[in-house]
C-alpha cells in the first residue's frame, strides 16, 4: 500500500503520550485552532506539492501538548511522504544522523524533537544536509583522515522545541518557515474535546465539555487525559453520559480548579507568598522549595501561570501577581515589599 492510498498512522514522539496518539488529526482540516498556522502551512505545502519538491524546512516552537508532534505527521500526510521520528538526546554521535539520513526516502518529514538539545557535533553535520543535502564524513585517522562527502535524499526537517531561544542563530536561520503554537481557547478547546469524545466513543454534554475546556490549561494534550478521567468517573459512577455534575466532582478529586490550577500550581504560588514575602526568588530555590524540578517548573508551570497573570518572572526573580492573592485567598503583604500589589 502506497502512501497515496493511506493516511500516516501517529507517530509519538518522544515526551509525548502515546495515549492521544489514536485521536490526533491526520490532516489540516482537522486540526483545531491555530487557523493563521493553518492557511499559512496550507498553502506552502500546496505549493511543494505542485512543484514536485520537498517542503522547506519548518521550525516548530510552543509549550508543551499544544501539537508540534501532531503537525510533523499532519505535514507528512498532506504532503504524501513518509516521516521519520526522533528526538535530540537521542542522537548521541554523528553516526545515529548518518545512519537515519542515509536510509530516507525521498522527500521524507524528518522530525526532531527537543531540537535546542542536539549536539554541536551533529548540529554542524545538520547544516549541511538541510542546505546540500549532503553529509561530511571523516574516513580514517590522523593525518590520512580525509572527509567525504556522502549524499542524501532531498528531505524535509521539522523541528520541534519548547525553548527556541536555545536553538543556535545558525542552525534557526536555516529554516525556512518558522510556526509558533499558542495556548489554545477555551471554544477552541471545547472543540477539540466534542471531537475526541466522538472517536473515544465517549458521550458528553455541551456544558461538560465547556467546563472541561476551560480546566485544560489551554492544552489539548491536557484536556484529552482529563476527558479520559472523566470517561472513568462517569463509567464507574453508571452514568451513560460525562455530565457537568460528573465534571465538577472529577476536577475536584483531581485537586483542579475552576483556573485549571492543579496542586503543584498552587503549591508554588504558596510558597512565593508564605517563604518569600511574594517574590523575588530565583527558579532554582523555587523548584527547592515545591519539590520540582527546574525543567518542568520552567517549561510545564511557568507558562500558563504566566499566562494566567499569576506569575512574572523578573530581572530578580520570580514574583506573584494580586492575581494570584486573589485566587488563593491571602492577603497582600502591606510591609513595602510589593508596592505593585497595595
Amino acid at each position: 500500500m502506497d502512501m497515496d492510498e493511506r493516511l500516516l498512522e501517529p507517530t509519538a514522539a518522544h515526551g509525548e503520550d502515546d495515549g492521544d496518539a489514536g485521536i490526533r488529526p491526520k490532516r489540516l482540516d482537522d486540526f483545531q485552532g491555530q487557523s493563521e498556522l493553518k492557511e499559512n502551512l496550507s498553502v506552502f505545502i500546496q505549493a511543494a506539492v505542485k512543484r514536485g519538491e520537498p517542503l522547506d524546512h519548518v521550525f516548530i516552537s510552543g509549550p508543551p501538548g499544544l501539537g508540534k508532534t501532531t503537525l510533523a505527521n499532519i505535514m507528512a500526510n498532506e504532503l504524501g511522504a513518509e516521516i521519520k521520528v526522533t528526538s535530540a538526546p537521542a542522537l548521541d554521535k554523528p553516526k545515529d544522523l548518518a545512519g537515519l539520513l542515509s536510509t530516507i526516502p525521498e522527500g521524507t518529514v524528518f522530525f526532531i524533537d527537543e531540537i535546542h538539545r542536539l549536539k554541536p557535533a551533529i548540529e554542524e553535520m545538520l547544516y549541511i544536509a538541510m542546505e546540500d543535502y549532503e553529509l561530511d564524513w571523516i574516513i580514517g585517522q590522523g593525518p590520512a583522515a580525509r572527509t567525504v562527502r556522502i549524499p542524501v535524499p532531498p528531505f524535509t526537517l521539522v523541528g520541534a522545541t519548547t525553548k527556541p531561544g536555545r536553538v543556535s542563530s545558525p542552525l534557526f536561520t536555516r529554516f525556512g518557515i518558522t510556526v509558533r503554537i499558542d495556548y489554545y481557547g477555551p471554544a477552541e478547546l471545547q472543540d477539540i474535546l466534542i471531537r475526541s469524545a466522538g472517536i473515544l466513543g465517549i458521550e458528553i454534554q455541551s456544558d461538560a465539555a465547556a467546563l472541561l475546556a476551560r480546566c485544560s490549561r489551554g492544552t489539548p494534550r491536557v484536556a484529552n487525559r482529563l476527558l479520559r478521567r472523566m470517561r472513568d468517573f462517569a463509567q464507574v459512577a453508571g452514568a451513560p453520559s460525562v455530565t457537568t455534575a460528573i465534571v465538577e466532582d472529577g476536577l475536584k478529586r483531581l485537586g483542579i480548579d475552576l483556573e485549571g490550577l492543579e496542586e503543584q500550581d498552587r503549591r508554588i504560588l504558596a510558597a512565593i507568598i508564605d517563604k518569600y514575602g511574594g517574590g523575588p526568588v530565583g527558579a532554582e530555590t523555587l523548584a527547592i522549595s515545591v519539590g520540582e524540578g527546574i525543567d518542568a517548573l520552567e517549561d510545564f508551570y511557568e507558562p500558563y501561570l504566566i499566562q494566567r497573570g499569576f506569575l512574572q518572572r523578573t530581572p530578580r526573580g520570580r514574583m506573584v501577581t494580586a492575581a494570584a492573592y486573589q485566587h488563593l485567598g491571602r492577603k497582600p503583604a502591606s510591609d513595602g515589599n510589593q508596592p505593585f500589589l497595595l
